[in-house]
């Protein structure tokens, strides 16, 4: 006998398979090519497999936070994808795109060629010595929440709350989009 609903999926060839999850990640460069960098970000990160890249934000410039006084503005930007990697390995590739955009890490906060942070992977709560999720920052970091409310105005942080919430409680000053630099398809 065949299905009532001709576009009913057997369970059985479900089995093995790994729902979808909400990935952000900000991005962000103060030294260089600033905005060559963010596009080879993102280019990189559409590359990745099993990464599927569902939206990227406008491009913001931003004053350092934290580091040495006389850091250059950085260029910020969110990407929303979708994936089935685990958050460990969503990390990995992280790091190894800020390697190959030649990231130095020598002082907390110092100038940087380029900056991968991995701010949620779905509902993940994780707090080890080299990933935490969500990104214990995120929620108070305007270059992170205008670009994310931007392109997800509905996403959420686990255990914070919705970013346009988050957004009006943030001091935005210093947050400027960037209408003239664009990160290309």
């Amino acid at each position: 006998m065949s299905s009532p609903n001709p576009y009913a999926i057997d369970a059985d060839t479900l089995s093995g398979m790994k729902p979808l999850k909400k990935v952000v990640y900000a991005i962000g460069s103060n030294l260089g090519d600033r905005l060559a960098n963010l596009q080879g970000a993102v280019a990189a990160l559409e590359d990745t497999p099993d990464v599927i890249v569902v939206d990227k934000s406008s491009v913001y410039e931003t004053k350092a936070v934290g580091g040495p006084a006389d850091s250059p503005d950085f260029l910020n930007m969110v990407v929303v994808a979708e994936t089935t990697l685990e958050p460990r390995t969503l990390l990995e590739r992280a790091l190894a795109i800020e390697d190959a955009f030649g990231r130095v890490r020598s002082e907390r906060d110092a100038p940087r060629t380029l900056d991968v942070d991995l701010i949620i992977v779905g509902d993940t709560v994780t707090d080890q010595e080299d990933l935490q999720l969500p990104h214990p920052y995120a929620h108070d970091r305007a270059f992170v929440l205008v670009p994310w409310a931007e392109v997800d105005p509905t996403g959420a942080i686990p255990g914070q709350g919705s970013v346009s919430d988050m957004v009006a409680k943030v001091d935005l000053t210093g947050v400027v989009r960037r209408n003239d630099l664009l990160i290309e398809d």
